[in-house]
C-alpha cells in the first residue's frame, strides 16, 4: 500500500507502472480531510482478480511508506482499501513474462541478493555449453601452468552430435589459449583438451567439477563432462547464479569470457580468428564481466552474465530460448524492465 500527497506525482506514477508493464486498478487515498476521487471502484470480488506490485515500492527505495498509499477502493467508506494479490515471481506484470522467448529466466542483484525477475526459476533444466564455466573453474584454481602446450587429439572430437570445429586433430595450443577459446568462442574441443589434461585424466576432472558445484552449494547441479554436449549436464537458475558468483572473482575468466576477438596461431604461420558467441560484449552500452552461451536441442538457446546496470551488478540467467538471437533479445527486455523498476522505485 503506498501513498500520495500530490495528485500530480500519483499521475507521474501511474503512468510509469503503465509503461512497466504493471497491469491492476489503481485508486488514490486523499489525506485526512481532503475530497476523494469519484473514480468508479471494483467490486471486491474484482478486487481478489486485480494485480499489483510484488512488494511496496517504498520497500525499494528505503522512504516511509507514510508518504504514499495507492491499492485497491473498497465499496463503502472513503478510503478503505483491499490489498491486491502480489505477484508471486519477481517484480514484473505476468505480461511482461510472457513477453520473453526464454523458457527459464532469473536476475538478482549481486550485492543485496535481490531477486529482481524470475520466470519458472525452480525447473532444473540441461545447460549445454554454461558448463564451460565450471571447466573454467576447476582450471582456474588447479594452478595448473596457463603456458604449458596441449595437443587435440581423436578423443576430443565429438562423435555425441558430431559438431565441427576448427581446431584440427594434431593441433597444439597453451592451456592459456585452450581456456580463451573455450570461454569466448565455446570451443569444444578445447573444453575437452582442458579436462583430458587434468591429473587424473577426464574422470578425475568431471568429479573436481561435481566437488566444486557441491562446495558452492549448488544442490540442483549435475556435470557428466566439460563441454556441455551432453544434455545429462543440468542446473537451475539460482545454482547458476553461485557460479556466476564464484566466476566474478577469476580475472582470467571474466577477460577471457568477455573478450570480443581472439586469434590464435596453429602451424606455420597460419592464424584462426575467433569471436565471442554473445554479441552484447561489442555494444558499448553494455557493461559485461562475465558471459557465457550455450546450445543444445534439449537446452535450448541459454545465456548468462554478470552484467552492470543503473550500478548494480546484476547477474542474469536464461534457458531454453526459442530462436538463434531470442536469448538476446530477452536480455535486452530483461534490461527494460529491470530499468523501468528502478524508476517507478525513485519515485
Amino acid at each position: 500500500m503506498l501513498s500520495l500527497r500530490s495528485p500530480a506525482r500519483l499521475c507521474r506514477l501511474l503512468a510509469l507502472l503503465t509503461c512497466a508493464g504493471i497491469s491492476g486498478q489503481w485508486a488514490y487515498a486523499s489525506p485526512p480531510n481532503q475530497a476523494n476521487l469519484k473514480n468508479q471502484a471494483p467490486s471486491v470480488g474484482q478486487a481478489q482478480n486485480q494485480l499489483a506490485p510484488r512488494q511496496p515500492l517504498h520497500a525499494l527505495t528505503g522512504h516511509s511508506a507514510s508518504k504514499i498509499q495507492v491499492g485497491l477502493r473498497q465499496p463503502g467508506p472513503p478510503n478503505i482499501f483491499i490489498p491486491a494479490p502480489v505477484i508471486p515471481e519477481g517484480l514484473v506484470s505476468p505480461d511482461a513474462r510472457a513477453s520473453l522467448h526464454s523458457e527459464i529466466a532469473f536476475v538478482q542483484d549481486l550485492e543485496s541478493s535481490t531477486v529482481l525477475y524470475q520466470k519458472n526459476a525452480a525447473q532444473v533444466r540441461p545447460v549445454a555449453s554454461i558448463t564451460k564455466l565450471m571447466t573454467a573453474l576447476v582450471v582456474a584454481e588447479s594452478n595448473l601452468p596457463l603456458d604449458e602446450q596441449l595437443r587435440i587429439t581423436e578423443a576430443d572430437i565429438d562423435h555425441l552430435r558430431n559438431s565441427g570445429s576448427r581446431l584440427s586433430v594434431g593441433t597444439e595450443l597453451s592451456r592459456g589459449e585452450m581456456l580463451h577459446l573455450a570461454l569466448m568462442s565455446s570451443e569444444n574441443r578445447a573444453a575437452n583438451a582442458l579436462g583430458r589434461h587434468y591429473p587424473g585424466g577426464l574422470p578425475a576432472f568431471v568429479r573436481a567439477m561435481n566437488d566444486k558445484a557441491r562446495a558452492l552449494g549448488m544442490r540442483d547441479t549435475q556435470f557428466v563432462e566439460p563441454t556441455g554436449l551432453s544434455a545429462d549436464n543440468v542446473s537451475s537458475p539460482r545454482d547458476l547464479v553461485k557460479l556466476l558468483r564464484a566466476v566474478t572473482k577469476h580475472p582470467i575468466i571474466k577477460k577471457y569470457s568477455t573478450d570480443d576477438t581472439h586469434q590464435v596461431r596453429v602451424g606455420k604461420g597460419r592464424h584462426l580468428v575467433y569471436n565471442n558467441t554473445n554479441r552484447l560484449v561489442k555494444n558499448d552500452n553494455w557493461t559485461i564481466k562475465v558471459s557465457k552461451t550455450g546450445f543444445i536441442n534439449e537446452a535450448g538457446q541459454c545465456l548468462v552474465m554478470v552484467t552492470r546496470i543503473d550500478g548494480r551488478d546484476l547477474a542474469i540467467v536464461l534457458l531454453n530460448a526459442q530462436g538463434r538471437y531470442s536469448r538476446i533479445g530477452d536480455a535486452v527486455r530483461v534490461r527494460q524492465f529491470v530499468e523501468k523498476e528502478v524508476n517507478i522505485a525513485m519515485l
